[in-house]
């Protein structure tokens, strides 16, 4: 299909940005072909600038929990607009989204506002260093928690090596700051741990990983990495940027009922507007300046535009507790579905699930980890991407990446995706 709109702002773009994008999944370099420039959104549909309209699955990769330009939403943020667009002062409406927060989710007594995810994530792990006073942290292998220079690691010859800086500009001094582990192998986490005694400052996670597919932790392996973390006086740290509140009211902690030390949270607290959070213990929390010696500051924290937008989706979702059952049965009827249709094409594939976060890696063996997600038919990905694309269904531009279900999807879009699907050929693999 051409998208000529689509095709000619791209080649312009180049000239002024790089690569034409402001965040690289954008530029379909994995999936191949040209990127298409969305124009509006409503609901549960992106509408490009060609003049056709697409099912979204990215929903802005997880904020747009309630579908695009929720009606609330918007009446809110228009109000907000009108008294201000940004203060740099403190705020009531800062201090009641930190309140409702901490009031609603375990083991949060205080709370800082950002202003992105990797904002969060960086000044998190910030302060487990000052807690702690340790200096080297553990990440896990295709989990990704932004661009700050700690976390762009790759691992070396093997999980328990020191890591190497996968991007210039990270120094190796930053690197060897960081250690690697592998998802779902606590015997890695451990190894770590011996190698490194009274070194590690904090072990961050994405709870329900997100960044190589949609992975789910395996029975037992958070329960005894918060054993493991207690035991060495490390802070376990969830990454919840994308789980919080989609998984539920109180996020993965909840879900998974174990607690962690530090929480990084992003996209539905700000209802689809940029921001970020880190979250905890009082005990923790007060060492982040001004109370304490933690040195962490933002202009734009706590902007009241976001605040009001994240302030009423939250509101939303904490009064509709149904939203969640039914949005979770969506993702499963697209699940069992979906996977239905690739097993009379004889398709061979593996589902992966939790909530309303899910991905389909095409290939006969499971998932458990990043070196699985590699091994999966990304060509076959690929190919399945751009025949939904054409069928107006707008997937993760990326194998790796996970499907983000809103609360707009309904039975007659659910139609329209199985329809597609029921259309796809595989020409090569």
């Amino acid at each position: 299909m051409i998208y000529q709109r689509s095709s000619a702002l791209f080649q312009e773009a180049q000239n002024y940005i790089p690569g034409g994008v402001n965040s690289p999944v954008r530029a379909f370099k994995s999936v191949g072909g040209v990127p298409v420039f969305m124009k509006k959104a409503l609901g549960a549909y992106l509408y490009d600038e060609d003049g056709r309209n697409y099912i979204d699955y990215i929903n802005s990769w997880g904020p747009m929990i309630l579908g695009h330009t929720h009606p609330m939403v918007l009446e809110a943020v228009t109000h907000q607009l009108k008294k201000g667009f940004s203060f740099g002062t403190p705020t009531e409406l800062e201090m009641e989204i930190a309140k409702f927060i901490s009031e609603n989710v375990p083991n949060v007594d205080k709370i800082r506002m950002v202003n992105s995810g990797t904002e969060a994530c960086m000044s998190a792990i910030r302060l487990a260093r000052g807690f702690t006073g340790r200096d080297k942290i553990v990440k896990f292998e295709g989990c990704y928690h932004g661009h700050s220079d700690s976390f762009l690691i790759k691992a070396g010859s093997g999980a328990a090596t020191f890591g190497n800086p996968n991007s210039p500009g990270v120094t190796n001094g930053t690197a060897k700051d960081t250690l690697l582990a592998r998802f779902n192998d606590l015997e890695s986490v451990r190894n770590l741990f011996e190698q490194n005694q009274d070194e590690i400052a904090a072990v961050i996670i994405e709870p329900i990983a997100g960044n190589m597919g949609c992975i789910v932790p395996e029975f037992g392996f958070m329960e005894e990495l918060r054993k493991l973390c207690t035991q060495k006086g490390a802070l376990l740290i969830f990454d919840e940027v994308m789980t919080g509140f989609r998984l539920g009211f109180g996020g993965a902690q909840k879900s998974l009922n174990i607690e962690a030390d530090l929480i990084a949270y992003g996209k539905i607290i700000g209802g689809g507007f940029p921001v970020g959070a880190f979250a905890g213990r009082s005990e923790i929390m007060d060492h982040l300046a001004p109370l304490g010696p933690v040195y962490q500051a933002g202009t734009l924290s706590g902007n009241p535009i976001a605040m009001r937008a994240g302030l009423t989706t939250l509101s939303i979702l904490h009064n509709e507790p149904d939203l969640y059952i039914r949005i979770d049965e969506t993702t499963k009827i697209l699940h069992e579905e979906i996977s239905s249709i690739l097993s009379q094409k004889g398709i061979a594939h593996t589902v992966n699930r939790f909530g309303s976060m899910i991905s389909f890696f095409f290939g006969e063996n499971k998932v458990s980890n990043f070196d699985d997600a590699q091994k999966a038919d990304h060509l076959l990905f690929n190919q399945f991407f751009h025949h939904l694309l054409n069928e107006g269904v707008y997937l993760p531009p990326s194998g790796y990446e996970t499907w983000f279900i809103s609360d707009s999807i309904g039975n007659e879009e659910i139609e329209k995706t199985l329809e597609a699907v029921e259309k796809f050929e595989v020409k090569f693999t």
